[in-house]
């Protein structure tokens, strides 16, 4: 019997053929995007070290509603006001295998308009 690939499996197989094309080095980071269906979490890494530079997520900031597009859009405004005090202008941008629309573009818009570029 053939088991029935699920949602995420399938989003978790999207995730890693986008990611053997995208990886974040110390100059130009990876803003990596998490979603969840009551939460939205960005991160911007640094892949040859490993190392998260910075950090934002709707339950760190305490939104009450965490899975709409307002909390995404304050999301998005917090990982870049983190990331630019890093010293971090320019990233690439990792969707995470989630279709971008909806939150993952109000995060990606409000985190251009914060300063960001990519």
């Amino acid at each position: 019997m053939i088991k029935k690939q699920s949602r995420n499996d399938a989003r978790q197989k999207r995730h890693l053929r986008l990611r053997k094309r995208v990886s974040g080095t110390p100059e130009c980071p990876r803003l990596n995007v998490f979603r969840s269906n009551a939460n939205i979490e960005a991160q911007v890494i640094d892949d040859t070290t490993g190392r998260t530079l910075a950090h934002a997520s709707s339950v760190a900031m305490k939104l009450e509603n965490g899975g709409n597009v307002e909390a995404a859009k304050k999301v998005g405004a917090e990982i870049a006001r983190k990331a630019l005090e890093a010293n971090i202008k320019k990233v690439v941008f990792d969707r995470g295998g989630y279709l971008y629309t909806g939150r993952v573009e109000a995060l990606a818009d409000a985190a251009r308009e914060g300063g960001l570029e990519f």
